[in-house]
């Protein structure tokens, strides 16, 4: 034992890994660009209080988190709305991210990890091909691991040679940009919806939220292209028209963030790598929600490594940390990934058509904290299709489905072949047949 291993980068699954390798025995320092305490957006986040327990996490003190409310999803003209009927021993927890961040850190520190901040990472150190530092303002650090969870522009990941075979690079529909505040409450006006999602509202390609709390309303705008806040502005005065307790003024938030929805990293190892989290693009693409998947990762590549009896740190001995990401979460995940290419194609009246004609129900977005991505999902996406098929109500929307499910069909595929052993010949060809099944203009 005694071996270093370097986390860069202060990723909710990068600390929670370096607490499990450290409580283990492995010398582990993460190296964090942003100053002690900063870490974390002035917001709230949502994720599975189970996934704190998968990775040796206790449970935050009741006072730092609540339960979150039922969601209600409803179509671009709000005729309808379909809300989740999440079993209690479900429900997520609802946290600041500032205190998810906090609660993560200190366990870290509890079990031995060191953390360096104010480091700003610019590229890995190589030596051949295999990975054994990272660079930085503060000088060259160097270990026997590199784990990789500086996010999904990763300074690690994106510097990486072409003969490791890494996917570096976003493609368009790959990440979503959003904004997220909270505005003050304009009234104290009764809504018939708490948490209010609305998908592509005003025909704009993308999702929103309003959700209306005591204090403050809390808004997310997200869209697949970029926009300002001039737009912003003018967006939420659309919002206004039907969510009465939404204020004009900001009070908290306010910022613009990219986050990814795309189908996990095709290969996220290499000798002396493993990459976690947003630098594997671990979130779920139909909502970009990635702390719980990063946790239950934690645990994947924490227990992978400590397998590792020689501590030789390849892509060999790290390929079973892919292998059962890929069983446990990833291929649910990747399908997900490729439904979410159907949103690409459809307009407003498209999910007005999927709502008012009852072909999407409130079972059909009903999932809970145990939902991981996740099989029960998948199922429900094809039957989805198939009930779309089935209503034939809109022979126009019907003409986009058939691509769909013809990609859904090939990523499952593809995942059920994922290699069991590590070989490089077939890893790399699976690599391919990945990525081409995304890449594929259906």
């Amino acid at each position: 034992m005694g071996k270093k291993i370097i986390v860069a980068g202060l990723g909710h699954g990068g600390i929670a890994a370096a607490a499990q390798l450290s409580a283990a025995g492995y010398d582990v320092t993460v190296y964090e660009q942003k100053s002690e305490g900063t870490l974390g957006y002035d917001w709230t986040d949502i994720f599975a209080p189970g996934a704190l327990e998968t990775a040796g996490i206790p449970m935050p003190p009741v006072t730092k988190f609540e339960y979150k409310e039922n969601m209600t999803f409803f179509n671009p003209s709000e005729t309808v709305g379909l809300t989740q009927h999440v079993p209690e021993d479900e429900l997520e927890i609802k946290m600041e991210r500032r205190d998810i961040y906090e609660h993560l850190i200190n366990h870290a520190l509890g079990c031995g990890v060191k953390i360096q901040y104010d480091t700003v990472i610019d590229s890995p150190i190589l030596f051949g091909n295999r990975v054994v530092g990272i660079k930085t303002d503060k000088g060259d650090y160097y270990g026997d691991l590199i784990i990789d969870a500086c996010g999904m522009l990763s300074p690690v990941r994106m510097n990486l040679p072409d003969s490791l075979g890494i996917e570096k690079e976003l493609a368009p529909f790959e990440y979503i940009r959003i904004f997220r505040a909270f505005y003050n409450k304009a009234s104290d006006e009764e809504v018939s919806a708490k948490f209010k999602v609305m998908l592509l509202k005003d025909n704009i390609l993308g999702m929103s939220w309003v959700a209306s709390e005591d204090e403050y309303t809390d808004v997310l705008i997200g869209r697949f292209e970029d926009f300002d806040m001039n737009e912003v502005n003018r967006f939420t005065e659309v919002l206004r028209k039907t969510s009465p307790r939404l204020g004009t003024e900001i009070v908290r938030g306010g910022q613009f963030v990219k986050i990814p929805v795309r189908q996990p990293l095709s290969l996220m190892v290499a000798d002396g790598y493993a990459a976690i989290g947003d630098s594997a693009f671990m979130t779920v693409p139909l909502i970009g929600s990635g702390i719980a998947n990063s946790l239950r990762a934690s645990k994947i590549l924490a227990d992978t490594v400590i397998a590792d009896k020689n501590d030789s740190f390849s892509a060999e001995s790290l390929w079973p940390y892919q292998y059962n990401f890929f069983k446990s979460l990833g291929t649910d995940l990747a399908v997900l990934a490729a439904a979410k290419l159907l949103m690409a194609k459809l307009n407003a009246g498209d999910v007005d058509f999927l709502f008012e004609s009852g072909t999407v129900t409130d079972d059909d977005i009903t999932f809970g904290a145990n939902f991981t991505g996740l099989s029960s999902m998948t199922i429900k996406v094809q039957d989805l299709l198939n009930k779309a098929k089935q209503v034939c109500k809109n022979p126009e929307f019907l003409k986009k489905l058939p691509s769909t499910g013809v990609r859904i069909s090939a990523v499952t595929a593809t995942c059920a072949t994922i290699p069991r052993k590590y070989n490089s010949d077939k890893v790399r060809t699976w690599k391919k047949v990945y990525e081409k099944t995304f890449k594929t203009n259906l």
